[in-house]
């Protein structure tokens, strides 16, 4: 691939419809087909074709008709419609996360941004959108099939390659360049594991955001963000998107929409040798209990720590009457549905999360 023109690096076309460009057509029912344009090439549906020459010089926005009588209309692909229709090794980061992710990290053109790992090159457009020529984008995967589909995909959709972009393929601890970074965004299994090497490269002032799938994922990064010190209180999300009907009178919630796909955690990073201020808190009973083996927050004292690990092993005296009472009867329905067993089954403690 040849290098863009910078005019060209946000993969935007405009004017007539050219031969060799992707369109997508799009039915009354809204179901996208998407194809690159050829000359005498027909594209088949089940109410007839419609040869590509019918799109060529036009401009985007024509409406195309199948022999059978289907219409489509014709545009050429907005990027998020790319993005989740494209080839893929790896899940993608959604289009309802990635404009959450360049609005909340701020990116900005010229910006220097780390991102890891790559997957299938859905974010990593993105971010090349908003960086523009002037900005540079490393992106880190750990796995060089994943590296292979991405930059393809990515190329295909700029129509070159953009030359602030590189891919690393390794562990982003073993390999990350020894540069200032103004932005980092991490997606990834383990992001607690880079905390220590991303924040010796990002300045003053810049920005982390971590893309976990899981609870546990999202309380573990918090928890790191915290014990380093060198983050402030990490700001934690999740997206829905939700669709409507609207006609005259009948305005209700669609039958779609887009619920969770993953958690956003946000944190900025404070000047050099400076703790953040933290918040004061008193842990959550069994919070950091003894079967809890992540990082604890810097300003969870050792006393409460303890009263903390205490309070998992026998919080017997901070439940109510009635909950007692209702786990007995818990444990003795149990016992009478599985007699054969109820000598060998072990009661569970009261608190230890058992219902009714």
């Amino acid at each position: 691939m040849s290098q863009l023109d910078p005019a060209a690096l946000s993969g935007v076309h405009t004017g007539p419809l050219r031969a060799g460009e992707r369109v997508t057509l799009t039915d009354i029912k809204g179901r996208r087909h998407t194809l690159v344009l050829e000359v005498g090439k027909d594209f088949h549906t089940t109410k007839g074709a419609v040869n590509h020459d019918e799109m060529i010089g036009r401009p985007e926005g024509g409406v195309v008709t199948t022999a059978g009588g289907a219409q489509f209309t014709v545009f050429r692909p907005l990027l998020y419609e790319y993005t989740v229709g494209m080839p893929r090794e790896a899940a993608v980061i959604y289009p309802k996360d990635a404009a959450q992710i360049l609005m909340w990290t701020d990116i900005f053109p010229g910006a220097r941004v780390l991102e890891a790992g790559v997957g299938s090159g859905a974010l990593s457009l993105s971010l090349l959108r908003a960086i523009g020529p002037t900005g540079t984008l490393h992106s880190y995967e750990r796995r060089q099939e994943f590296a292979d589909v991405a930059e393809l995909n990515v190329t295909s959709f700029l129509g070159g390659t953009h030359p602030g972009w590189t891919i690393t393929v390794g562990d982003l601890v073993d390999e990350i360049a020894d540069e200032p970074i103004d932005r980092a965004v991490l997606d990834m299994l383990s992001p607690w594991d880079c905390i220590d090497a991303v924040a010796e490269r990002l300045v003053p002032g810049g920005l982390l955001c971590c893309y976990v799938a899981t609870t546990t994922q999202l309380g573990r990064v918090a928890d790191q963000l915290r014990y380093h010190g060198g983050f402030t209180e990490p700001s934690l999300t999740e997206t829905d998107v939700r669709e409507w009907h609207a006609e005259g009178l009948a305005i209700r919630p669609g039958h779609g929409g887009h619920g969770h796909t993953g958690f956003l955690v946000i944190s900025r990073r404070m000047a050099p040798g400076v703790d953040a201020p933290m918040k004061k808190r008193r842990p959550a009973p069994a919070a950091y209990g003894a079967d809890y083996a992540g990082p604890v927050p810097r300003n969870v004292l050792p006393d409460q720590l303890a009263a903390n690990r205490q309070r998992s092993l026998d919080d017997s005296d901070q439940i109510a009457p009635a909950v007692k009472r209702a786990l007995r009867r818990h444990v003795d329905a149990q016992r009478s549905i599985h007699p054969a067993d109820g000598a060998q089954r072990a009661q569970p403690a009261p608190g230890d999360g058992h219902d009714e």
